[in-house]
């Protein structure tokens, strides 16, 4: 088996870490804040301890999956390794610099990927002097749970890496599914109208966060609403992502963050992490920020009450959707398993679209277009022309 290294051991480095071993791969996990090695080695042996507990694996195994980590604050124990993972913030630079720093120590053979959710595999790859060997291979947190990656190819990756990559994925019992190097890639490029527009409904006054919530989970069948997700997330890291991509899309109108959130983020207001976000979670009944508005307000998109904020949101994230489709990104399949397996969505965007009609989608982001007169709500091409021909994405 290929010997795993995996860099930083927080939450999704400690869960690739678990993956992997529990796939039998001899792991490395590495870390230069000791500490942090320690807690994640409890935190691990606490896990592991839990499943045997609820008999979903055997004492034997756990203690298989535990001896298979090795925990080292020592970058040249990776000499050895056949695939390393970093896991560690999103910054460019401290990657790049990561990346190099690697190269001094590992073989020529030996895959470097990474586990971001925003930044450009190819930019990344750019700070080596073998760039072919740098792949993008997004996990989803938690990873044990989660069964969703991401790989991704940058320009200069090895065209069989990719399909490399993708049956090592698939014998670790994870579903992968292939990105284009664009900003997101599949699913943080396609979500970010369930919270973005969500925000803006609020900034208008039409709906507080609990009327939204209740919308998207009552009406459409999520498990959770924008705002409480955001919590759970920690809008420390939606945000970011949400400003990365924004940034990577030369400031496109369509990504552009809230200040709502950004005021949330200044104050450390990161969510259930910090007991504060959208919600707050201090108190021993949840309390909810309330904006009064009117559902059924002169707007058109949101005649219809809950049912017109549903409308509106899942207009916009078809959108985005088929935008993702028009340009490349990865065919509709992957992005329809993306958005049902990368973060739990009910469906599958672009068959939900054949299912309520292509046309109604397109209705309702003309009148939000027809109201604002602002770029983000500007309709896909592609569903412009499928409406045109009368075509379904999945005939």
């Amino acid at each position: 088996m290929k010997i795993i290294g995996i860099i930083g051991s927080g939450a999704m480095g400690s869960g690739i870490a678990q993956v992997a071993a529990t796939a039998g791969h001899p792991v490395v996990l590495f870390d230069s804040n000791k500490s942090a090695l320690e807690k994640a080695k409890i935190n691990l042996d606490t896990t592991l301890k839990k499943l045997v507990e609820k008999q979903k694996i055997s004492d034997e195994i756990a203690a298989t999956i535990f001896s298979n980590i090795s925990f080292i604050d020592d970058l040249s124990a990776f000499k050895n390794c056949e695939l390393i993972i970093e896991a560690i913030v999103e910054n460019l630079e401290i990657k790049q610099k990561l990346f190099l720093d690697l190269e001094q120590v590992v073989s020529e053979n030996c895959i470097l990927a990474s586990n971001t959710s925003s930044l450009s595999i190819t930019s990344i790859a750019s700070a080596c002097s073998k760039p072919s060997r740098v792949i993008g291979i997004h996990f989803f947190n938690p990873a044990p749970v989660m069964p969703l990656v991401e790989i991704i190819g940058g320009i200069t990756t090895d065209k069989n890496l990719v399909s490399e990559i993708k049956k090592l994925m698939e014998s670790w019992k994870k579903i992968p599914v292939i990105a284009k190097d664009t900003p997101g890639f599949i699913v943080n490029r396609v979500a970010r109208p369930f919270y973005g527009e969500a925000i803006r409904i609020y900034e208008e006054g039409i709906a507080d966060f609990a009327t939204i919530d209740a919308a998207m989970k009552e009406i459409g069948g999520f498990k959770m609403g924008p705002f409480e997700l955001m919590d759970l997330i920690g809008n420390d890291v939606n945000y970011i992502v949400t400003e990365t991509v924004w940034k990577q899309f030369f400031y496109d109108p369509k990504y552009k963050p809230s200040l709502t959130q950004k005021r949330l983020y200044e104050a450390k207001h990161f969510g259930k992490k910090t007991g504060k976000g959208y919600y707050d979670y201090t108190s021993p009944t949840l309390s909810l920020p309330k904006r009064e508005g009117n559902l059924s307000s002169q707007f058109p998109h949101h005649r219809g009450g809950q049912e017109g904020l549903f409308n509106r949101i899942l207009a916009m994230l078809i959108n985005e959707a088929a935008d993702a489709l028009y340009y490349g990104v990865a065919t509709k399949e992957d992005i329809d398993l993306a958005m049902t397996k990368g973060v739990n969505y009910p469906k599958g965007l672009l068959r939900w679209a054949d299912e309520i009609g292509v046309e109604n989608v397109l209705e309702t982001l003309n009148n939000l277009y027809a109201e604002y007169a602002e770029d983000r709500y500007r309709p896909s091409v592609l569903l412009k022309k499928m409406v045109k021909e009368k075509k379904k994405f999945y005939e």
